[in-house]
């Protein structure tokens, strides 16, 4: 009994112990650094603005200005502020009406081109839209109507601003950047703080106006413009707003014809040559810094010129595989002409265009399918890594494979043949562009599989890779195949890959 005694004092004595033990356990448990099992960041990673400016894809440019009056593409800065007369009231409204039926989500506005003159009444010149005698002009403010139509349209929205200013008299000395340039951009960022992109030409220096003196001169454009300052100034006011350009914080994919490798890589480094690599990228690049695609949506230059035509809707449908689905976004020029309104040829074309895209690309199969993956993270906690995440419409969901996997198969099965041309897939870049090479395959009997699309390179994803399942993408609609199962095999990544959607058309 003594002995039964002695055993109980000590089960009571040991008891806080035991409660405290297991209560310490369960708190260290819930303070480990990854509850979730989430893999780890491949450096380097996009910042959220960034990635918000991915999300827009496909959007307008609009260059309207003195250049439409004069028939020039780069006004030389003397140009008499009466030649810029329209002959109605410029409708920027009617600009985006035409953009969103494309499938665009946004537009960017040029409101000052090289040659100074400014579509809004600024305090930093003369040389403005207001100062013109026509009667169009005198109330004209491009930027205030353009901002307002983005949001009434529920649409993106930004400007162009060229640093280079062929009129100012202070262009290369050290007083621009402070006084003209600077408050521009910052008169520009007060236009609506949800701007998505800013855009600076690369074009600087050269022969110009300049105030009268007209002459050569020449800039550092790695120095001059003052980009530290620059961003501070527009991203207090707008802070989701890529500095395109001269801003640092997206590249010029390399050529203004409407394609991207397809080999493309977002990171890149600074100091480099986009036109040599801006198609690319860098796999090993230090910075993340995405690719956008300017290109022309007519026959003539970037600003209206009588006797134009639009391309056709074929072609810019070829051009959008060959950006949008190549980890680019694709920003599409359509000049507003004299009467500041698109012509009736560019509104048929683009419109055509949005109806392609609606038709070819709109119905995802996959959801309908079932899907697996050979592999499967863990999940954390509250995160699952499912294939099934593929599929879910869910921005915020990912597939992803266990650490030290860098291969992988996800396979995609119907019950009946279905009929297929395309696959989107899409990386989570949020944790970095990870895949280095994939494949895909079709099978229209479940057993056995034939290699698919064995023209494209079938190397980068990153943000958005749509894949013509017959290697084509000028005759990308021409083929379908009957399909009962699709597989893509993940062959190489740079580390464990993640994979946010895909989607089969």
């Amino acid at each position: 009994m003594k002995t039964l005694k002695h055993f109980v004092a000590l089960l009571l004595l040991a008891s806080p112990v035991m409660t405290w033990a297991q209560e310490d356990f369960r708190l260290i448990n819930e303070d480990l650094p990854n509850p979730e099992n989430e893999p780890a960041p491949v450096h380097p990673v996009p910042h959220p603005r960034q990635l918000k400016w991915q999300e827009t894809e496909f959007y307008a440019f609009f260059h309207y200005g003195m250049n439409t009056y004069t028939g020039k593409e780069w006004g030389y800065g003397d140009e008499n502020l009466n030649t810029f007369a329209p002959t109605a009231l410029p409708n920027p409204h009617q600009w985006l009406e035409v953009a969103k039926k494309a499938g665009m989500k946004g537009g960017i506005a040029v409101v000052k081109h090289h040659d100074g003159f400014c579509l809004w009444p600024t305090e930093t010149t003369d040389h403005h839209c207001q100062n013109s005698n026509n009667t169009y002009a005198k109330t004209l403010n491009i930027p205030e109507a353009f901002a307002k139509a983005a949001k009434e349209l529920e649409m993106k929205y930004g400007f162009y601003i060229s640093p280079w200013d062929r009129n100012s008299a202070l262009y290369g000395t050290d007083r621009y950047v402070k006084e003209v340039f600077l408050r521009q951009s910052a008169e520009l960022a007060k236009y609506g703080s949800d701007q998505f992109e800013m855009w600076f030409d690369g074009a600087n220096g050269g022969g110009g106006y300049y105030g009268g003196a007209k002459e050569n001169r020449s800039i550092d454009r790695e120095t001059y413009y003052d980009v530290p300052n620059l961003r501070d100034t527009v991203h207090k006011v707008c802070p989701d707003c890529v500095l395109w350009g001269v801003g640092g914080e997206a590249r010029w994919i390399g050529n203004e014809e409407g394609w991207a490798g397809q080999t493309n890589w977002s990171p890149e480094n600074r100091g480099y040559a986009p036109e040599n690599n801006g198609m690319y990228g860098n796999e090993n690049g230090w910075f993340w810094l995405p690719g956008e695609s300017d290109a022309k949506g007519t026959s003539g230059g970037w600003f209206y010129h009588d006797g134009e035509r639009p391309l056709s809707p074929e072609t810019l449908f070829q051009m959008y595989l060959e950006t949008v689905g190549r980890n680019s976004t694709l920003i599409l020029n359509l000049p507003p002409n004299k009467a500041g309104v698109l012509p009736p040829a560019t509104v048929t074309a683009v419109t055509r265009m949005g109806e392609l895209i609606t038709q070819r690309l709109s119905k995802d199969l996959a959801p309908n399918a079932k899907v697996k993956a050979s592999v499967t993270r863990t999940a954390g906690l509250n995160k699952k890594y499912v294939a099934e995440n593929l599929t879910d419409n869910d921005k915020n969901t990912y597939w992803a494979a266990p650490d030290g996997t860098t291969s992988a198969t996800i396979t995609f099965t119907w019950d009946t043949p279905q009929k297929v041309r395309y696959v989107d897939l899409m990386e989570y870049i949020a944790k970095g562009q990870r895949v280095k090479k994939f494949k895909i395959e079709t099978s229209a009997d479940g057993n056995e599989w034939t290699q698919r699309a064995e023209r494209q390179e079938t190397t980068t994803i990153g943000y958005k890779r749509i894949i013509p399942l017959n290697g084509s993408t000028e005759h990308s609609y021409s083929n379908a195949y009957d399909v009962k199962a699709l597989r893509i095999t993940i062959m190489d990544a740079k580390a464990c890959p993640l994979l946010h959607r895909i989607s089969i058309y």
